[in-house]
């Protein structure tokens, strides 16, 4: 049996997983293949003969293929919340006030947080990407913490901050966020901006 994206779906998906017979020597055989889930309340199966299967529920499901009397090993499917939309989910202009310059130690911005919608429930560890321009460019190593790419939280949200090491301080720090959904493309709302002002 062969399933989409590595078993994983988001609710409200269709999909059509795949399987074929075998002899005893391990070859293909022609044959009527009937698909069943085990775990309605999460997939549903409409026609057990065209094989396609609907994501219904958050959760993980199985389903099992079965030809006249021999049945395959339950195979779990996981369905996830559908990614709609993302948005800021804090203010989009932060200032980070470095009082008195000091050369030798780090600044941490506030959190430069995002939120998503999600369809059946919160998109938990989904992917965002931060990537941040710094005016001037020069100056000292700015980095995001704690990385670049983070994931979703069971809320749905995620965060980054911008860290100034030491040297002459820039101007300013753009920084945006980018999602997209599950099956590639555009997130509405994405990407999202943060503008975090650097006082001295």
């Amino acid at each position: 049996m062969t399933l989409p994206d590595s078993g994983r779906v988001e609710v409200t998906d269709s999909f059509f997983p795949s399987a074929r017979g075998l002899n005893g020597n391990g070859d293909s055989i022609a044959a009527t293949v009937f698909w069943s889930s085990l775990d309605t309340a999460i997939i549903k199966v409409p026609d057990s003969t065209l094989g396609m299967a609907i994501g219904d529920s958050v959760g993980t499901g199985r389903l099992q293929a079965r030809i006249d009397a021999l049945r395959s090993n339950p195979q779990p499917v996981a369905v996830i919340a559908r990614l709609d939309a993302m948005a800021p989910a804090s203010p989009p202009f932060d200032t980070l006030d470095v009082t008195p310059t000091d050369s030798t130690t780090d600044s941490l911005s506030n959190p430069l947080k995002i939120e998503t919608a999600a369809f059946g429930g919160n998109a938990v560890n989904r992917r965002v990407v931060y990537g941040m321009t710094v005016y001037p460019p020069s100056g000292p190593v700015v980095t995001l913490v704690p990385n670049d790419t983070v994931a979703t939280l069971a809320d749905g949200t995620a965060s980054v901050q911008v860290r100034l090491g030491p040297g002459s301080l820039p101007d300013s720090v753009v920084v945006t966020a980018t999602m997209q959904k599950f099956h590639g493309g555009p997130l509405p709302g994405s990407p999202v901006t943060f503008v975090v002002r650097v006082l001295p």
